[in-house]
């Protein structure tokens, strides 16, 4: 019996004890969001990167410039050391605005929407000219075979499937086409192609994005149509009115430049040769102001930096804020930085990234082994009051990517998606699109976790 009745006490110590830690815990995230709420820096550095250095395709004058000014920010918010992390990365240039229209039977033109899709190569000088096929899908494409295919423009009508809740899944989806898509069509001889642009809504904005050449197969130019052109093109070809299309695309892939990952850490109190990585990707597409994709990861992260700062905690483990260079359209950033690790003779126990948006946060999704998941759900609690519920398995980042084979846990923020991809890729990404309550409070929550694993280790 009284073997029972010291176990009990044992459990019940127990018990209070993590109740205790967890209040305490509590009121520290309290103070951390109270701080970030009253006095953050992450929208008005959002508005400055947006408006004062606007696209940052890699490679380009922008990307320079976001890395001299995210350099900045971060010794303004108080950064320990800021760093820059060589890379060489791709320069692709869109070139002069593109052209397309088609030619209908009856003498007139129809104009087509359209970019160029990242990493594509330019039409001829004097443009293309050839006859159009639709398909949905790249069953239809392989049934045509290259004897129908060969010398044709395809266009990909494949809509983003409404049916996920979640439009990254649907993205998923669709984005192979856009993807994989020329090469598949290449294969079969087409001399050029048309994707619907990745969007679930009906506008005239078409989105760009990267597309990726197979080895051993011909690069053909590819362009992406906005979705009610896409709509308005498909209608045409049922009603049997176009005579052909006409594509002009001025792009082009130049050598690759030297660029950098921006870093700026605190060090760790106590375990300093633990490292902690929470950050965004800096470059973004070169049609609007890269606000959503990606400066608000960006900001946030450099936030966190800040807010730690001003209350004067002390992280027992280093925590650095990385701005990774060319997530867009080569990722050699995020495999920098992953290539660097392996040789700093630290452990990086965790990474987190916030790459989906400033929109208002709704939990994690992570990848980790089982006591690393257990440590994490454990906090789950903590993040109901910021309405962080949501914590799943599968996650992370391609820019945190390749810490994972190091045993870094990796976690994604997940924000609300439901508008993301309106936005993404496309002409209306731009500061305006960002509300500064939901990206403050996306901060907090990313703050939060990253202030648990530097108290506590996985």
């Amino acid at each position: 019996m009284r073997r029972v009745v010291c176990m009990f006490f044992i459990l019940l110590m127990s018990f209070v004890s993590v109740s205790a830690q967890q209040n305490q815990d509590s009121l520290m995230i309290k103070r951390i969001s109270d701080e970030i709420f009253m006095n953050g820096k992450a929208y008005e550095n959002l508005r400055f990167l947006c408006k004062k250095v606007g696209p940052r395709l890699s490679g380009s004058a922008g990307a320079a410039l976001a890395v001299e000014q995210t350099a900045r920010m971060l010794r303004e918010a108080g950064a320990d050391t800021v760093y820059l992390q060589p890379c060489m990365v791709p320069r692709w240039e869109r070139g002069a605005k593109e052209i397309g229209r088609a030619s209908l039977n009856n003498g007139q033109t129809m104009p087509l929407n359209i970019v160029a899709l990242g990493n594509a190569v330019g039409t001829p000088v004097g443009g293309i000219s050839a006859q159009v096929i639709e398909v949905k899908s790249f069953k239809e494409l392989e049934a045509l075979g290259a004897d129908k295919v060969k010398g044709k423009i395809i266009f990909y009508n494949y809509r983003m499937d409404p049916r996920f809740i979640s439009t990254f899944a649907a993205y998923g989806d669709a984005g192979v086409y856009r993807s994989s898509g020329p090469s598949r069509a290449a294969a079969l001889g087409a001399v050029a192609v048309i994707v619907r642009t990745l969007s679930p809504v009906l506008d005239d904005n078409p989105h760009t994005g990267a597309t990726k050449y197979e080895e051993g197969k011909p690069k053909i130019p590819a362009v992406a149509i906005s979705t009610n052109g896409a709509v308005e093109l498909s209608k045409a070809i049922a009603d049997g009115k176009i005579g052909s299309v006409y594509l002009k695309t001025n792009c082009k892939m130049l050598e690759d430049v030297l660029s950098y990952n921006v870093i700026g850490e605190i060090r760790g109190a106590e375990v300093p040769a633990e490292v902690i990585t929470v950050g965004g990707h800096l470059d973004s597409w070169d049609l609007a102001e890269g606000a959503h994709d990606d400066g608000t990861g960006c900001m946030q992260s450099i936030e966190i930096i800040r807010a730690m700062k001003a209350l004067a905690i002390r992280p027992k483990r280093t925590i650095r804020a990385v701005m990774f260079m060319n997530e867009e359209n080569g990722l050699r950033g995020g495999t920098k930085y992953g290539e660097v690790a392996k040789t700093e003779n630290k452990k990086f126990i965790m990474a987190m990234e916030s790459d989906a948006g400033g929109f208002t946060p709704r939990g994690f999704g992570f990848s980790a082994d089982a006591r690393q998941k257990a440590k994490i759900m454990s906090w789950k609690p903590l993040f109901h009051p910021y309405g962080a519920l949501e914590f799943n398995e599968g996650g992370g980042g391609a820019d945190i990517g390749p810490l994972r084979p190091l045993g870094t846990a990796l976690i994604g923020l997940n924000p609300d998606s439901q508008r993301y991809m309106d936005l993404h890729h496309a002409r209306t990404d731009v500061f305006e699109a960002v509300s500064e309550r939901e990206l403050n409070l996306g901060t907090v929550v990313m703050a939060a976790m990253v202030y648990l694993v530097s108290q506590y280790g996985l």
